[in-house]
């Protein structure tokens, strides 16, 4: 009977130990989950209920799209058109504000609705640049005049059903480099890879899916008439990322990711006659950016 009540206590206070272990654990709010490569290790802290925030900079790739140019007297299409980024050093102009630079950057805020998930906006700032000269096929009709202001278009009238053309400056000029901007929410899932035996340290995977609004600030010169238009909503974006965040400490990153976007772009402004001329193109791409950040 004294070892039957020895052993009803022991169980009795191991059952109590065990429930205010887990209690603690609640209260500090410790993740369960534990690093992939060495589980035995796992961060001492949760990031429920933290915010993010990050800047860097971005290289990007563009696959070959159609074109298609729309106003008075004139509807023709560019086939397979290639374009490249443009990447640049800030440069600030005091004597002409217009020869200010931007380099290809990304900003981005979050919030972490659970340890290993957050929703953020962000605003990508892309540029994307046509190739000039460059050879491609073309369909539809050129006039004679064409555009508001009767623009001649010299040789190049016609209507055309696939022939192959050699776009150069005094024909089109077309580039959104201030710039091609992708404004976006994201969903971003994150799974610890390694974690220091101090917890505070750890390399993270992250991925993502997200959607937004283009909205490019395009400068574009059809047969010689364009401007450096306005900034506009011009389509929508949907994207996907992967990448790796390295946290140096607890509350200070390093990452690095790369996006796979698809765009379209359905109402860009060209020559400055906003209501009468236009292009249209869908535009997928691959991103690759490198931010510092803080988790707070």
């Amino acid at each position: 009977m004294k070892k039957f009540s020895i052993l009803f206590l022991a169980l009795l206070f191991g059952k109590r130990m065990h429930a205010q272990e887990l209690k603690t654990s609640s209260i500090n709010n410790t993740p369960s989950s534990k690093s992939l490569f060495n589980p035995e290790n796992k961060r001492n802290f949760s990031r429920k209920g933290d915010f993010y925030f990050h800047w860097g900079y971005n290289n990007s790739w563009y696959g070959k799209s159609d074109i298609r140019f729309q106003g008075p007297n004139y509807d023709f299409t560019l086939h397979d058109v290639a374009a490249h980024d443009r990447q640049s050093k800030l440069n600030w102009s005091y004597l002409n504000p217009s020869l200010i630079t931007v380099p290809q950057y990304n900003i981005r805020v979050g919030y972490f609705i659970k340890d290993n998930y957050s929703i953020s906006v962000g605003w990508d700032h892309m540029k994307y640049v046509m190739d000039i000269p460059q050879a491609v096929a073309i369909t539809g009709t050129i006039g004679a005049n064409i555009t508001p202001e009767n623009v001649s278009t010299g040789a190049m009238a016609g209507t055309y059903n696939g022939q192959t053309i050699n776009v150069k400056e005094n024909m089109l000029t077309y580039e959104h480099t201030d710039g091609f901007n992708y404004a976006n929410v994201e969903l971003e899932r994150y799974d610890d890879i390694w974690v220091a035996p101090g917890g505070n340290t750890s390399l993270t995977l992250e991925t993502g899916i997200g959607g937004g609004l283009m909205v490019p600030r395009t400068e574009a010169h059809l047969f010689g008439l364009g401007r450096n238009n306005h900034f506009s909503i011009s389509g929508y974006g949907v994207s996907a990322k992967i990448g790796l965040k390295f946290y140096v400490w607890k509350h200070v990153y390093l990452q690095n990711s790369t996006k796979f976007g698809a765009t379209n772009l359905t109402r860009v402004h060209t020559t400055g006659y906003d209501e009468f001329d236009k292009a249209s193109q869908k535009i997928n791409y691959i991103e690759n950016l490198t931010v510092i950040g803080v988790q707070f």
